[in-house]
């Protein structure tokens, strides 16, 4: 029973992780190159016309450094914000949560009414799944409900300490176009300035001024939209394990709950016997 709920899990989501992975791949690469081959291109009939587009082309490089200090915080940022996702990828994920064997393992020792030997597995193959069994197995000396009631706090616990992992990518993504927003106000202010202490100013020479200030929330934007989206998929991700976990758990009890059950109604007899 155990072992056939696991390879349904495995069959049914394990590719539609990878999908989401991959979605979530090919997003944070788009957020990145779109800006840089969406600029315009310079007219080759024309040496300089085709110098002063190049200095005003939307180049990766040319975007860092219209975007000055605030610029080079937001690209900080999605340093971190990479590192996080690449991590979270890694450990939030059903082998590492839920070790493969450790269900079937724990519950062939409690049929066996070996406590030791399933705490000892539950140490060896640390997780998700084995903190709760762990947690479960403290309380087989007392009642059925005492174990489940401890199994809940574990999922409980573990379940939050998750979400505070995560929980970087939201504020990333919250900062990040903050920052650009504070950085393209600041750069409105001085080309405002510049352009008041012109005597006969044109609309041509504020636009560099304003398209330049625009720069830093573009990198804002840039980053937070696949940090959000990160956010959310792990989200709903640890969500989905740790009720699979938790289901996992009480499934592998469930004869140790049986036979409490059939124990409880023989011991009446026993006695009036």
């Amino acid at each position: 029973m155990i072992s056939r709920f696991g390879s349904q899990a495995l069959n049914s989501r394990e590719v539609i992780v990878k999908r989401w992975q991959l979605l979530l791949f090919c997003l944070l690469i788009t957020c990145w190159t779109v800006p840089a081959f969406a600029a315009p291109q310079a007219p080759p009939d024309n040496v300089e016309v085709a110098n002063k587009s190049a200095e005003s082309s939307l180049s990766l490089r040319n975007m860092l450094k219209a975007g000055g200090a605030v610029g080079y915080l937001i690209v900080v940022l999605s340093l971190f914000m990479v590192a996080l996702i690449a991590d979270h990828i890694m450990n939030i994920r059903r082998s590492t949560l839920m070790p493969p064997g450790l269900a079937e393992e724990v519950h062939q020792c409690l049929a066996n009414r070996d406590i030791e030997g399933a705490r000892k597995k539950c140490l060896e193959h640390p997780g998700f799944l084995s903190r709760l069994l762990h947690s479960g197995l403290d309380e087989t000396g007392v009642s059925y409900a005492a174990v489940e009631k401890a199994m809940e706090d574990a999922a409980v616990e573990q379940s939050a300490r998750l979400f505070r992992r995560i929980e970087y990518l939201s504020v990333i993504g919250t900062i990040a176009p903050m920052l650009g927003l504070m950085g393209t106000v600041w750069g409105m202010i001085q080309a405002f300035l510049e352009f008041e202490q012109k005597a006969n100013p044109q609309v041509s020479e504020l636009a560099p001024g304003i398209y330049r200030a625009l720069i830093t929330t573009l990198l804002g934007l840039g980053v937070a939209v696949p940090s959000l989206s990160a956010f959310a998929i792990f989200r709903n991700r640890i969500d989905e394990l740790a009720a699979e976990s938790t289901l996992l758990a009480e499934h592998v009890f469930a004869d140790y709950r049986r036979a409490l059950q059939v124990r409880r109604k023989t011991s009446p007899r026993s006695v009036q016997d």
